[in-house]
C-alpha cells in the first residue's frame, strides 16, 4: 500500500500525526488486517475550511505514487479536538470524484 493522508488544518498546532504514524506501524485502525507494507507517500492537510484543496493534494499523492488516501481521524471522527469536521462528507465526495475511475483505495480514518 502506498498512503497518502489529508489531515483537518485546523488541528496541525497541536497534533504532529504521531497517532496516524503509530497505527500505519502497527497496522491498527484502518490499517488492521493489510498485510502487504505500507509505505507512506505524503501527510498533507485539507487547505483549511471548506476543504477546497483536497482535490488539488490527492491529485498530487497519486502523481508521487499513493494508491490509497486515507482521511485522518482529525476529519471524520473529531479527535483530538472532539470535533469532527462539517465539511467531511463534501471532502470525500470530491475525493471520490477525484479517483473515479481508477484503482484508488479512500478510507474514512486512520485510527
Amino acid at each position: 500500500m502506498k498512503l497518502g493522508i489529508i489531515r483537518c488544518m485546523q488541528t496541525e498546532d497541536y497534533c504532529p500525526g504521531t497517532t496516524d504514524f503509530k497505527a500505519i506501524r502497527e497496522k491498527t485502525g484502518a490499517f488492521e488486517g493489510t498485510e502487504e507494507e505500507i509505505e507512506l507517500i505524503g501527510f498533507t492537510n485539507c487547505g483549511g475550511c471548506p476543504g477546497k484543496k483536497v482535490p488539488l493534494h490527492i491529485r498530487e499523492l497519486l502523481r508521487r505514487g499513493a494508491d490509497t488516501i486515507a482521511f485522518a481521524s482529525c476529519i471524520q471522527k473529531g479527535t483530538p479536538i472532539g470535533y469532527s469536521c462539517p465539511f467531511a462528507k463534501r471532502m470525500k465526495d470530491l475525493a471520490e470524484k477525484e479517483v473515479d475511475e481508477k484503482e484508488v483505495q479512500i478510507l474514512d480514518f486512520t485510527h
